[in-house]
């Protein structure tokens, strides 16, 4: 009897503490979801999302390798042609969820995602669609479909404190810069692209500690 309470148990707790970030493309601001959730608590996708302009092109020497480099101790991203610092700006990196270090490339940019995961049972389940500039990376180690990336962000303004399921979260018009800047490069009047090896992506370098909160 005990035996087979335990496994229930099992059961119930791996089913109910899922940490996978679902994500599925969109092909552009999807006026259909004008509600989200953020910690089991319900919120409205802010409608001004739908209007943002196509983000700026960044003066820079485009010959000159670009890196992006984020802080997990001092929840920092620093983004970099050669040895030029372009930007450095404040971000909440993984809290329910771990945030991977290590060297990782973008390996797509999407102008709009719809994002979930989190477990309702821990009170960490979200559900967040027309997630605005998002940028996924991936290495050898961790696959493109485990859903990590850099993106804005509607639903927090406390940067600089851990505050995802394993993402970087960037206050929205920051992360447009950074869409914007790093490669693959998005051809005119598109909203989405994927690295290749005439267009591959940019280098991001994930290191340190992230604070216990």
């Amino acid at each position: 009897m005990i035996c087979i309470l335990v496994i229930i148990l099992s059961l119930f707790i791996g089913t109910n503490t899922d940490t996978t970030i679902r994500f599925q493309t969109q092909e552009g601001f999807d006026t259909q979801e004008t509600q989200a959730v953020f910690l089991n608590s319900p919120l409205s996708v802010p409608g001004s999302l739908a209007l943002l302009p196509q983000p700026p092109k960044v003066l820079g020497d485009s010959n000159q390798p670009k890196r992006i480099y984020v802080d997990l101790t001092n929840q920092m991203l620093y983004a970099y042609e050669g040895e030029n610092l372009v930007y450095s700006f404040l971000v909440s990196t993984g809290k329910w969820g771990k945030t991977p270090t290590g060297v990782f490339n973008i390996w797509g940019k999407f102008r709009y995602i719809k994002m979930s995961g989190g477990s309702v049972v821990l009170h960490t389940y979200y559900y967040l669609p027309n997630v605005p500039y998002v940028m996924f990376f991936s290495n050898d180690q961790i696959a493109a479909i485990r859903g990590f990336s850099l993106h804005g962000t509607y639903w927090h303004d406390n940067f600089g404190t851990p505050m995802s399921h394993g993402c970087v979260n960037m206050k929205t018009s920051e992360a447009a810069l950074i869409y914007s800047w790093s490669d693959p490069l998005i051809p005119g009047g598109k909203n989405t692209i994927k690295s290749s090896p005439e267009n591959p992506g940019t280098q991001v370098i994930i290191y340190g500690k992230t604070p216990s909160s």
